[in-house]
């Protein structure tokens, strides 16, 4: 199984930390660097951080875990990841869904009641672009070539819906939280479903762990205050968070043994040492 970690871009470090953060991660082996997104908080944009980190680094994957698909405009979405996919030498993985905030969507004039819909029809855009059809009705393409024809894409949610578009979209699913016991059904239904659609090979599955080892004070506060709108599910989230060592071996061992293909260990203390110490607990 894969061992990925967050970049902290939605703590509170200084800009240039994203970089440095990448080649850490990269030089202790790490397989990916992964981000979080929102819109309506003081985060480091999703793909302007990744774009840093493909800059600093030469070989570590790229994810978006998630990107909220459906409040960016589908074409500049399909013109911006091609290029940070070409740019990077293929190694953009864009992880999607739709979130669940509404003032995230207000902010960018976006109909939130829509979304599951605005997400197909991003989705479908997004495909046809990368491989290079016209999808403006324009002259050109607006896309520039990316490696494959395409954008590796994983999925978030736990609907239907979302499996459907797993299937009809995506290169694998990705747990949104809420460990391994609470992952393992939607594990099973999407290799069903990927099964009965035909698709070739087996999916990509991977999971989202919440991680600070250094200071379990800064920790508790800064997943508190990025979920404090879900009211008393705040808390849960932080005490789900892995906070030592010991903790962070277990979960990679149990997520391996649901058959995760992959974990993306996500920052909460905003201290560059955390690389290192997730690095010697997991690698």
């Amino acid at each position: 199984m894969d061992i990925g970690i967050g970049l902290p871009n939605t703590l509170a470090v200084p800009g240039t930390v994203i970089a440095e953060w990448a080649r850490r991660a990269e030089a202790r082996g790490f397989t990916a660097l992964a981000t979080i997104d929102r819109i309506v908080y003081p985060t480091f944009d999703s793909l302007t951080s990744l774009a840093v980190a493909a800059g600093a680094t030469s070989t570590i994957g790229l994810l978006t875990d998630i990107l909220l698909g459906p409040v960016y405009p589908p074409v500049l979405l399909a013109k911006t990841t091609a290029s940070l996919a070409a740019m990077s030498g293929g190694r953009l993985t864009l992880g999607i869904a739709v979130g669940g905030r509404p003032d995230d969507y207000a902010a960018v004039d976006r109909p939130f009641a829509r979304r599951g819909r605005l997400m197909d029809e991003t989705l479908d855009l997004l495909t046809r672009a990368w491989a290079g059809e016209n999808v403006t009705g324009d002259d050109f393409p607006v896309t520039p070539d990316v490696p494959g024809s395409r954008v590796p894409i994983l999925i978030g949610g736990t609907t239907d819906a979302a499996v459907r578009r797993v299937v009809a979209y995506g290169d694998g699913w990705t747990a949104g939280g809420g460990g391994p016991a609470m992952a393992a059904p939607l594990v099973d239904k999407v290799r069903q479903a990927w099964q009965e659609a035909g698709r070739e090979g087996e999916p990509r599955i991977a999971a989202l762990v919440y991680y600070g080892l250094g200071d379990t004070e800064a920790s508790q506060a800064s997943l508190l205050r990025y979920y404090g709108f879900l009211g008393d599910w705040a808390k849960a989230i932080s005490d789900g968070a892995v906070r030592t060592p010991q903790a962070a071996k277990d979960i990679a061992r149990d997520f391996a043994g649901i058959g995760m293909t992959e974990v993306h260990f996500i920052p909460t203390v905003a201290d560059i040492d955390e690389v290192d110490r997730l690095a010697d607990a997991v690698r």
